[in-house]
């Protein structure tokens, strides 16, 4: 099923965003399209848009926390233009990268229950089957990575998610993870910039 920017599937979700646009007109709020070119070799997926960050701004980790340290890598290892990312229209580019989220909704208190993530998945699998068979995809947190299994039809306990874990899917395709890069992960250094640094080395290696 491919992305749809007007998709109101979720209720509760759909819902949520009508009050959030009339409470902050000017923010996107609408469900987040993927960032990057659909032939990229690494995907990486996130969790849901932050409210005051891609829910915002309509632009993938761009406008919070979470984004500051994911551009900042990006950029170290070569996959994006700038080492930060301000708003949807910057200028910045990414570079045989693509990012997305498990669920395109902003949810409320970024908790997305779990008949949204299946509501969502067919999104993610449609982005998956654009992939090349070299293609590495990073999932960013737990909720992402079972994301990532379901959608390539694995079973979730065949594939166990831990920081810096790899793992050979169905489809041939390889996933990484890491503990998402959010603020609070990275303000208790259960993420550091050297752990998160690391997994990124693997993947330009893995390409």
């Amino acid at each position: 099923m491919p992305f749809n920017p007007e998709c109101r599937l979720c209720p509760r979700l759909a819902t949520f965003l009508d009050q959030v646009k009339a409470d902050y007109p000017v923010y996107h709020a609408h469900p987040v399209a993927p960032f990057g070119a659909s032939d990229a070799q690494l995907l990486i997926v996130g969790l849901a848009p932050g409210m005051h960050g891609a829910n915002a701004t309509g632009r993938p980790f761009t406008g919070d926390h979470a984004g500051i340290l994911l551009y900042e890598t990006l950029h170290r290892f070569g996959f994006a233009s700038a080492p930060e990312s301000r708003a949807a229209d910057d200028g910045l580019t990414l570079h045989n990268c693509r990012i997305t989220n498990a669920v395109k909704c902003l949810p409320p208190q970024n908790k997305p229950v779990g008949a949204e993530i299946n509501a969502c998945n067919d999104f993610l699998r449609e982005e998956l089957q654009m992939l090349a068979g070299n293609s590495v995809i990073l999932a960013l947190g737990s909720i992402a990575h079972k994301a990532v299994v379901k959608a390539c039809d694995g079973r979730q306990k065949d594939y166990l998610f831990g920081h810096a874990a790899e793992h050979q899917l169905p489809n041939g395709l390889r996933l990484l993870d890491s503990y998402h890069c959010s603020r609070y992960n990275t303000q208790t250094k259960r993420l550091t910039t050297e752990m998160f640094q690391d997994v990124f080395a693997r993947a330009r290696d893995l390409l």
